[in-house]
């Protein structure tokens, strides 16, 4: 009776740890929002320059819906704001885990949310300072002789933001190779022999997260193989084959 009471404790004391986590970290997210949201039209504007910068003199960006002027920078400030706050998320997420963690995984788990961070930047702003001014500028030399390029506002922020989210999420590979070789679901060597495989699935995957055509998807391949050779690297250092449960046990 006694042990089941403190189960009982143990999952209630859990769950309201949770909560506390869950809505620091969607304060953090308010406090980077309310920071931002006098600057939500420059924010826009920034973020718009790579097709503003290539688009002709005489056009300019328009907004087809009423209250697109509005809501579209609004909803850009939201997404920023959440990407802003992402170090203080993840350090909520790793104070809710690291109580449970062995002592091998909190010296690992920690170096992987930061690198993860990290990367993630790192991915939007290779899309926004590399990806984008190629793209569009390509997008606005093949527009057909008498079609006006007026790309709407929201059409804009739809397309960015995809692009972030796939660069970003894709720079994440050599933390997902890591994980991987860490929890024994593959090793370096074994994924050193998938290499042809992985050449095919970059350019599909890049297919399938960027725009139908072929300047985005190389864009997108070509450095997730980098990363992906990155993370073999790395994971080498940390892969240990004779290292399994007996090594938690010891850390216990």
């Amino acid at each position: 009776m006694s042990s089941t009471v403190k189960q009982n404790y143990t999952l209630f004391d859990h769950l309201l740890e949770l909560r506390t986590r869950l809505l620091h970290a969607v304060l953090g997210v308010l406090v980077v929002f309310c920071s931002l949201i006098y600057f939500t039209q420059d924010i826009y504007q920034y973020v718009a320059q790579p097709l503003l910068a290539v688009m002709p003199a005489d056009t300019q960006m328009i907004a087809t819906d009423v209250a697109s002027p509005f809501f579209t920078p609004f909803k850009l400030t939201i997404v920023i704001s959440i990407f802003i706050a992402m170090p203080y998320i993840l350090y909520q997420l790793w104070s809710f885990i690291a109580p449970g963690l062995y002592k091998n995984e909190k010296r690992l788990i920690a170096p992987l949310m930061f690198g993860s961070t990290i990367l993630f930047y790192g991915g939007i702003a290779f899309a926004y300072y590399v990806v984008f001014p190629v793209v569009f500028a390509f997008f606005s030399s093949v527009a057909p002789d008498g079609v006006t390029i007026a790309t709407d506002i929201s059409s804009y922020l739809d397309f960015v933001l995809k692009l972030f989210f796939a660069f970003g999420v894709a720079f994440e590979i050599p933390i997902a190779i890591i994980l991987m070789c860490w929890t024994g679901v593959t090793t370096p060597d074994s994924l050193r022999t998938k290499r042809p495989y992985i050449v095919v699935g970059a350019f599909v995957v890049g297919m399938l997260l960027t725009p139908p055509d072929i300047i985005s998807q190389t864009m997108l391949a070509v450095p997730m193989l980098l990363l992906f050779e990155v993370g073999i690297i790395i994971a080498s250092l940390y892969y240990r084959a004779d290292e399994g449960p007996a090594a938690k046990e010891d850390e216990s």
